[in-house]
């Protein structure tokens, strides 16, 4: 087959002249395409009074040949790329004295990983120290109910991961020449995902399908042999001259493994410090900070799509800002959450952490993204783990300044830009459980983010319009952008860099930012683990 990119019709286009399109396109005659096949679809919003659909088409013709030949120098008309995921070992069986890969971690990394380890036949054991999703879900609603936190479930920690509370963003700007994208998307349409995922350019699925998926995934894996123990959270790795031989559970018990997999997420703060204990090769790295931001979705839609706003094929709009501040600093919108809410993220008791979600539907009637300013190591000088107590102190401060319940403190966006308190709301409610309080936010940030923030919102009203409006909200604190940490790995084999055995993954380990690019992770180490073990038992890979 044949791909043809940058296809552009009109928002209200019939289906009859995609193909249509295509023909005049390529110059061909009726009956001579045979097949279309949408890749990709996207929307053009640069001209909001002729908005656009942007197609990329995989087609079959009675003339392929001749049309790869005829439009040899057009870069838009290309061989149909082959998407198929290859396996490294297929239908393995491990020797009796070859004790089973373990995977820590049950986000979209671990569950990944496992997945493709277990259809290689390699029957991974799966750790998580959180509880099954659903039980999770319901700690996670009691926490935002009732504001009892418990630190093993809640939406850093159990099966699914951090991303099961988000707004299940599927697209990535990751290089991936091996399509394990593709094998990502095709796994969780697999899982119950809507079969559009595969041809949205900015496809998402939302909480309540992320939590069907999950488990249909598990009961995959536990189909091809894998096995799934929750509440069993690793405390300390078995390291013999440099190699890890397994790994010790909160409750005592061993557990022998030669490949243990990390995919633990950037918020497992305390196997963070058991590693660098440990002597696992840890390093501090850049992360971000600051608060998440609320507009009604109408304004955000009418800021994006002008008199196109409200049409059904578009649905809630979403954005993305960065403004380079005069300080130097970099400020960014990061995890917009179209027609969704802002929730409570904390995972530690006496620290208040933020982020945004959305259901698939996007219909709640706030839009929110978090408005973040970019930090370095220069910024929290110390060991490999200061980041960590970095995010601390703010998210304590936050806590406190909230009421020390788990309310969030929150102010107005005219109020934060001229440096002055909050005492009511105006048109935008807060969509944050349980509860905010108003005041003001200047001593839940460092003075460089304040700095920069109250510079780049009115910034960013040029590009949509309304973004600075008096009453739109924030609320403190967010600070897990992303990991403080890289658990640095070898290029080739990807195992830490002292550790043999070790193969940190995802988020948690600082090489991925998203369900995507994590999922993408987990099926490269996944690989990687997969090489190790067929080279160990005498197996080519």
């Amino acid at each position: 087959m044949l791909r043809l990119t940058e296809l552009k019709l009109p928002l209200d286009h019939a289906a009859e002249e995609l193909p249509a399109a295509i023909a005049a396109r390529l110059g061909l005659a009726p009956g001579e395409l045979v097949e279309v096949a949408i890749f990709r679809r996207g929307v053009d919003a640069r001209r909001k009074s002729a908005i656009q659909f942007i197609y990329t088409v995989d087609i079959r013709t009675t003339r392929d040949d001749h049309l790869l030949e005829r439009f040899a120098k057009d870069p838009h008309l290309i061989p149909t790329p082959d998407t198929t995921y290859k396996f490294v070992l297929r239908n393995a069986t491990l020797p009796p004295s070859t004790p089973r890969p373990v995977v820590i971690g049950t986000g979209p990394c671990g569950i990944l990983a496992a997945l493709v380890l277990a259809q290689m036949g390699l029957r991974p054991l799966i750790l998580e120290r959180g509880k099954a999703v659903r039980e999770r879900t319901r700690d996670t609603w009691g926490f935002w109910r009732k504001s009892v936190l418990d630190p093993e479930s809640n939406v850093q920690f159990g099966e699914g991961g951090a991303g099961t509370f988000s707004d299940g963003k599927l697209y990535s700007q990751i290089k991936d020449p091996h399509h394990y994208g593709r094998k990502v998307l095709t796994e969780f349409v697999k899982a119950g995902a809507p079969e559009e995922i595969l041809i949205l350019s900015k496809p998402h699925i939302g909480t309540f399908r992320l939590v069907k998926m999950v488990e249909h995934m598990r009961a995959s894996i536990e189909s091809l042999g894998g096995e799934f123990r929750f509440s069993s959270k690793v405390d300390d790795l078995l390291i013999e001259s440099g190699r890890v031989r397994g790994v010790v559970l909160a409750n005592g018990n061993e557990v022998r493994a030669d490949h243990v997999i990390l995919a633990i997420g950037h918020s497992a703060r305390d196997t963070f410090e058991m590693l660098h204990a440990r002597g696992v090769y840890v390093e501090a790295k850049p992360f971000s900070i600051g608060c998440r931001i609320e507009h009604a979705q109408s304004l955000i839609d009418r800021a994006r799509y002008g008199p196109s706003a409200g049409h059904a094929q578009l649905g809630a709009a979403d954005y993305k800002l960065v403004h380079h501040a005069r300080n130097g600093r970099a400020v960014y919108s990061f995890c917009m959450c179209p027609g969704g809410t802002v929730v409570a993220a904390a995972s530690e008791p006496g620290r208040l952490v933020t982020n945004g979600m959305s259901q698939y539907s996007r219909d709640e009637r706030n839009a929110n993204s978090a408005i973040v300013v970019g930090i370095t190591p220069q910024d929290y000088p110390g060991d490999p783990l200061a980041g960590i107590a970095f995010q601390r102190h703010w998210e304590e401060r936050a806590f406190v300044l909230g009421g020390s319940n788990y309310d969030a403190p929150g102010q107005l966006v005219g109020d934060f830009v001229k440096g002055r308190a909050s005492s009511s709301f105006g048109s935008v409610l807060p969509s944050y459980r349980p509860g905010m309080h108003l005041c003001d936010l200047s001593s839940t940030l460092p003075g460089f983010a304040l700095e920069a923030m109250r510079e780049a919102i009115p910034a960013f009203d040029r590009q949509i319009r309304g973004f600075n409006q008096h009453d739109a909200l924030l609320t403190a604190v967010e600070t897990r952008t992303s990991s403080p940490i890289r658990i640095k790995r070898n290029d080739d084999d990807l195992q830490s860099l002292n550790t043999v055995g070790l193969f940190p993954a995802g988020e948690g380990a600082g090489y991925a930012g998203g369900i995507l690019s994590a999922a993408v992770d987990g099926i490269r180490v996944a690989e990687a683990v997969a090489r190790s073990i067929g080279k160990s038992v005498g197996r080519s890979a």
